[in-house]
């Protein structure tokens, strides 16, 4: 066990107490208790994070790659040499087991090892002239200072695919991380300027969600805006983004299908799809929620499904044993109860769960709905928990529709041992990721995002890292004409 740290503000590199600002308490969502106090910005530190990415931008963007590389790779090195605190904070912030938070401290070292080694390859391009003596050239530049708001569900790696990015295309940084899971983004603060981040290009920032996006997002040295969040506040971003004319990425809302066709076998499809589903307590965007069953193999595989769900041990993210820790917040805690109190009021068969767990902490048992229908709340509802739901279907036609039937379309997944199936599913599901026979929709390398209410823009890969460039055409005559 660590000791809790004591949060501050990151301002260019200056760290700032609470003193003499408001903050609130962080907790501890398996127990309840107060971890510590998080301090919001005043508009003067806000002021001071934007002159400092200002003068950061200034000094950064004339770094070369290949230096940039270095730093990130050093940071890599850190978070991995400080792997147990970090999964420690991770655990006592967000409550998921402390096998899956060492898992997200590598997940994010490795995004920063991949950005390290993309941005030495930021190619531009040589166009041929339409006629002699001219040079043309298509030129990558960074685009500017970033604005990055951060979600508490990934308190790592969603900061790490942000500010890895934008530091490996030469931009600065001010991030406005959760004030659920600040302990996290300051402990990558801190791990950049142990590795020789110069002042200015980091800053890291908590407070009110409205004052911060308003000032961040409408300075006007503020160039590029990335958001990880609901789709609802992600669209409040995009107008005061476009109201700018600034660069806009947005990774929103999922509430994935998965079809699971009648040609593989229920039981192994189940015994994966429980472990993909419960991770973090199914509080991940692309966690594997509408279930569509072919109808031949349904009833066997919600039988397998719950039997195993309602064998997965819930408790302390601490215990080595734990298999599945608590929801953040009591919020999560009230969306369940709502979900399944809807469920049960149109008849449908709660084959696991349904129900918090008493004692102390935000626990909710492992749940499964069995045959819900297009009603339900849950079929038209992100339930951003541990919640799964079940539909059977006859048809090919039938799992589209169902699969794009919802405005949303992040990721999706697909089993089935027939390629003629998996070829008309991956064509026609209207996703931004569709995975076929496994469960892993985003590595470092691999671009990522959504489209309609899913969001906008990718991370991740050589896309993740075009995000926070320009492109700036020059065209030279070797045989001046003046």
């Amino acid at each position: 066990m660590i000791e809790y740290p004591r949060l501050a503000l990151f301002l260019g590199g200056r760290w700032a107490g609470p003193e003499n600002r408001d903050h609130e308490p962080v907790f501890n969502p398996a127990s309840g208790e107060v971890l510590g106090e998080v301090p919001h910005a005043t508009d003067a530190d806000l002021d001071e994070a934007l002159d400092a990415a200002s003068r950061g931008f200034e000094t950064w963007r004339r770094v070369s790659p290949v230096e940039r590389g270095q730093v990130l790779q050093r940071a890599a090195a850190l978070m991995l040499e400080r792997r147990e605190q970090l999964a420690t904070l991770i655990t006592l912030e967000l409550g998921k087991p402390i096998a899956e938070a060492r898992a997200e401290v590598e997940q994010a070292a490795g995004i920063f090892t991949w950005n390290a080694e993309e941005g030495r390859r930021a190619y531009g391009r040589v166009i041929p002239p339409r006629t002699p003596g001219l040079l043309q050239l298509a030129m990558r530049e960074p685009l500017g200072p970033i604005a990055a708001f951060a979600s508490w569900n990934a308190p790592l790696i969603t900061p790490s695919r942000k500010i890895s990015s934008a530091l490996a295309a030469g931009c600065s940084v001010v991030l406005k991380a959760s004030e659920e899971t600040p302990a996290v983004a300051l402990a990558l603060a801190q791990i950049l300027q142990d590795s020789g981040l110069p002042q200015g290009v980091l800053s890291v920032v908590f407070g009110d969600p409205k004052q911060i996006s308003e000032r961040l997002i409408g300075a006007d040295l503020i160039r590029g805006i990335t958001f990880t969040g609901s789709t609802a506040i992600g669209k409040q971003l995009a107008g005061l983004a476009v109201r700018g004319a600034k660069r806009l990425t947005l990774e929103l809302g999922g509430h994935a299908p998965v079809v699971i066709f009648g040609d593989v076998d229920p039981d192994k499809v189940a015994q994966a799809a429980v472990a993909a589903k419960y991770r973090n307590a199914g509080q991940v965007c692309t966690s594997p929620t509408r279930f569509y069953v072919h109808r031949s193999i349904h009833d066997r595989f919600v039988e397998r499904f719950a039997e195993l769900a309602a064998a997965i041990k819930v408790g302390d993210g601490l215990d080595p044993a734990t298999r599945m820790g608590p929801l953040a917040n009591p919020r999560r805690l009230a969306a369940m109860g709502q979900i399944v109190d809807d469920a049960r009021a149109r008849r449908v068969d709660v084959r696991a769960g349904g129900e918090p767990i008493d004692g102390k902490g935000y626990f909710y048992r492992p749940t499964l709905l069995a045959g819900v229908d297009e009603t339900s709340l849950v079929s038209n509802v992100e339930p951003f928990g541990p919640i799964a739901a079940t539909s059977p279907f006859d048809s090919i036609d039938d799992a589209v529709r169902l699969c794009n039937r919802l405005p949303i379309g992040l990721a999706s997944y697909v089993m089935t041992n027939d390629s003629r199936n998996a070829g008309v599913m991956t064509e026609a599901i209207a996703a931004g990721n569709v995975i076929v026979n496994h469960w892993q929709a985003s590595l470092p390398e691999t671009p990522f995002g959504g489209i309609r209410d899913s969001g906008m823009g990718l991370e991740g890969g050589i896309e993740g890292l075009q995000a926070f460039q320009t492109v700036k055409y020059v065209s030279q005559s070797t045989i001046p004409s003046y």
